[in-house]
């Protein structure tokens, strides 16, 4: 069994064993008794210097077997053969390094003999140079105690010199300008100055003071001249700061007159009004020169100061930053007054040019970041600000309508007309929003490509919240609600007026043109004006995705508006029946029926009706389309083409004149009812005129049916209810789209008024047809007339 057999890990153990016992520091301490080394003895202790050979044969004996003992002594072989040939391999690899040493061995033994008699005779010489030395020294020591007295005496003398021609140099140095001169020779004077000025160089001091004078007026002149170079500026204050003269009012006085410059700047820069606009009378080219010079110089003049006073990094910083706000204040407010994206755009690069100088003088102020994060809320305020001037838009066609009403505008059709404006406001402002989103990201400038994504996001936003803000002000203005969050500058003009209902009736149909045209429209123009890689994140919610923005959803905007064209056509429908509310509440708590005269004419309170009829027969003709169903006529109708008290017995009860045989009719229409089909009087509203019409003729019939309950007739006060709904009848045949509910409703107003009257005897149908001629001939002399 080969060496290479044995593992790694005890090789290198056993041969650190080995290393520590040869060169262990004490070679008894290993050592043991030999009881105590024979009761722990291990075939490992051959490695020990208290190796026992006949206990290890003794030992090895007892644990191994034949076959051990074969392997053990196979392995020893091994290892010492090993052994010896790693010692026979170190030797050849040092044997060079042997013979080295051997030959410096020999040169040093043959070089050192004589070393000692040349070393003797060097001390000899080294003694003799030097007492010859010191004789020299001796000799010459009083003359050089007097030639060094004298030199001390020439330097003092050429001080004093100095001293007093100190004016006079200082004199030349402001002649040719040269103060640091000037400065250096008065600094190194200054110590004399100290000890021996107000005596022996006192008219010395007071010259040369007042030479420094000069020279410091000079220096804060140099200071703030604009026409020095920097380094002769930062020089003068140097020199300044040497002469102890107090820099930091200079400072203070330089750093006021930066701030003033950026005054000066920022009132030029908003004559100018942005290099796009070339508005002012200035051309465009010459203003944004001018105004790019003016930057540079301001730019110069910071650099100066930074060089100047190294220790002012903080206060140029907060000045540069206060450049571009104030340049994105001015931003801010154009767009409050409504800018284009153009504009914007051209002022954000005038922006962005004057960032740029800036941060070459002061790249470490951070503007590039502050820059970004003013144009993130300049952006987005722009967005919003878009949205909120189309709201205004919208509000100023509304207007309109309340204009129309107090007769500041006169129009033959004004509703059609503010419903038309509204629409193309909202159109036209919606596609303008997309084509100033696109412009914006199409624009190739460094501080709105970061913004990219988020413009995207801000204006899916915008639609969400725009048509968001549209629809609860459409019920605001419609009265149905109010919110303490509305914008106040929104819908002035209308505040305190009272809710009209053809305003209520436009705000329905704009809700449904909203939902069944603007929606599409706006959604196919951002598809073509927005990329296909940007169109998943304009309707997915941007960078921040769906769960933490409101995205545009147009299928939600759909159901809003949909929901609320219903509900504000239900509405102007309520408003306008509670109108005709009005005038039936006072026709029938008035006049007391019970001492009713004798019918001559049809009531005045008919005219009224049909009066608020005309109306709103003249705004729905407006506004809503007309019905592509054709009218329910009496024969069309799915119920009874007669109600239960619309009957042939009811009218031969009406006409005889025996009260008891009339009441006994009664009691046969009541019992007719029980095998009649009941009608359908109140459907669904459509968003067309008729249906509408229709709608408000029922709600008011089925009104008045109500009132007549609630009153007590006498034969007088029912045939005076009989004739006017005989007229009623005549008139509401070609304008209500369901006549046979109509009709029903007409009928069951009579049999109601029969039920309550004391002496249920009704007129004659020719008194009916003569009374009814009469009011039409009447009606028809006052339409000609006027």
């Amino acid at each position: 069994m080969g060496v290479d057999d044995v593992p790694m890990d005890d090789k290198a153990k056993r041969m650190r064993d080995l290393l520590s016992s040869f060169y262990s520091p004490d070679p008894s301490s290993p050592s043991k008794t030999p009881n105590a080394s024979s009761r722990f003895a291990t075939l490992d202790t051959i490695n020990t210097t208290t190796f026992d050979v006949d206990q290890y044969m003794n030992l090895l004996v007892q644990k191994s077997n034949l076959e051990g003992l074969l392997q053990r002594h196979v392995d020893m072989a091994a290892e010492i053969k090993n052994l010896d040939t790693d010692l026979q391999m170190l030797v050849y690899e040092n044997y060079n390094k042997f013979v080295s040493a051997t030959d410096a061995i020999k040169r040093m033994k043959n070089n050192i003999v004589g070393m000692e008699t040349n070393m003797e005779q060097l001390l000899e010489k080294i003694m003799s140079v030097q007492s010859r030395s010191d004789g020299v020294n001796t000799s010459l020591f009083e003359k050089r105690e007097h030639i060094e007295k004298l030199h001390r005496t020439r330097n003092l003398l050429r001080k004093v010199q100095f001293i007093y021609d100190l004016p006079a140099t200082l004199a030349k140095c402001i002649k040719s300008e040269a103060y640091a001169d000037a400065v250096k020779y008065y600094i190194g004077a200054m110590p004399i100055f100290k000890i021996y000025g107000d005596s022996s160089f006192l008219d010395c001091k007071r010259a040369s003071e007042e030479a420094i004078a000069i020279i410091i007026k000079a220096l804060q002149g140099k200071v703030f001249s604009d026409s020095e170079s920097i380094q002769a500026r930062a020089e003068a204050v140097m020199l300044l700061k040497q002469l102890d003269f107090p820099v930091n009012n200079l400072k203070e006085q330089l750093f006021e007159k930066l701030e003033q410059f950026l005054v000066d700047l920022h009132l030029e820069y908003k004559e100018i009004r942005y290099a796009s606009s070339g508005l002012g009378g200035i051309p465009v080219s010459a203003s944004s020169s001018s105004h790019e010079a003016s930057i540079r110089e301001f730019a110069e003049a910071v650099r100066a100061y930074r060089v100047i006073f190294p220790d002012s990094e903080q206060q140029l910083f907060r000045l540069a930053k206060e450049l571009a706000t104030k340049h994105f204040e001015a931003t801010k407010q154009h767009i409050k007054k409504q800018v284009s994206s153009t504009d914007l755009v051209a002022m954000l690069r005038v922006i962005w040019t004057d960032v740029l100088l800036m941060d070459e003088v002061l790249p470490e102020a951070g503007l590039r970041d502050f820059t970004f994060e003013a144009a993130h809320d300049a952006i987005k305020q722009y967005v919003a600000c878009t949205f909120s001037h189309l709201l205004l838009d919208i509000s100023d066609a509304l207007v309109k309508v309340h204009d129309n009403q107090k007769g500041v505008i006169e129009e033959e059709y004004p509703l059609q007309s503010a419903l038309e404006t509204s629409k193309k406001a909202l159109v036209q402002g919606s596609m303008g929003a997309l084509l100033d989103s696109r412009r914006l990201l199409d624009e190739n400038l460094e501080v709105l490509s970061s913004l990219t994504d988020l413009i995207i996001e801000w204006v899916q936003e915008g639609f969400q919240d725009f048509f968001r803000k549209l629809n609860d002000h459409f019920f605001m203005l419609s009265g149905k609600k109010y919110s303490a969050n509305q914008d106040l500058t929104f819908g002035e003009g209308m505040q305190g007026d009272k809710v009209l209902p053809e305003l209520v009736l436009l705000l329905a149909q704009l809700s449904v043109f909203i939902e069944q045209n603007a929606i599409t429209r706006i959604t196919e123009a951002r598809s073509c004006l927005i990329g296909t890689s940007e169109i998943s994140s304009f309707s997915g919610g941007g960078t921040r995705g769906y769960e933490n923005s409101s995205a545009f959803i147009p299928a939600e905007i759909c159901r809003i508006f949909r929901s609320a064209g219903e509900e504000l056509l239900q509405h102007y429908i309520s408003l306008k029946t509670q109108k005709i509310l009005i005038v039936l509440k006072k026709r029938f708590t008035t006049p007391n029926w019970v001492k009713h005269k004798e019918p001559r004419e049809v009531h005045m309170f008919v005219d009224l009706l049909l009066q608020e009829l005309d109306t709103i027969l003249n705004e729905v003709r407006q506004i809503l389309p007309e019905g592509l169903q054709p009218k329910h006529r009496r024969t069309d109708s799915n119920g009874s083409t007669t109600s239960s008290r619309s009957n042939p017995l009811r009218d031969d009860r009406l006409v005889r004149s025996n009260t008891q045989k009339a009441r006994s009719q009664l009691l046969e229409s009541h019992l007719a009812k029980l095998f009649k089909q009941k009608m359908e009087i109140f459907t669904k509203v459509e968003h067309t005129q008729e249906s509408v019409i229709t709608t408000i003729i029922k709600l008011f019939l089925k009104s008045l049916q109500e009132f007549v309950r609630l009153q007590t007739f006498n034969r007088s006060g029912f045939q005076q209810i009989q004739l006017d709904i005989h007229f009623l009848k005549t008139t509401l045949k070609d304008t209500a789209e369901d006549e046979a509910a109509v009709d029903f409703l007409l009928d069951e107003v009579i049999v109601a008024a029969a039920e309550r009257c004391l002496d249920p005897i009704p007129l004659e149908p020719a008194i009916l047809d003569r009374l009814t001629q009469a009011k039409l001939a009447k009606n028809s002399d006052q339409s000609s007339t006027s």
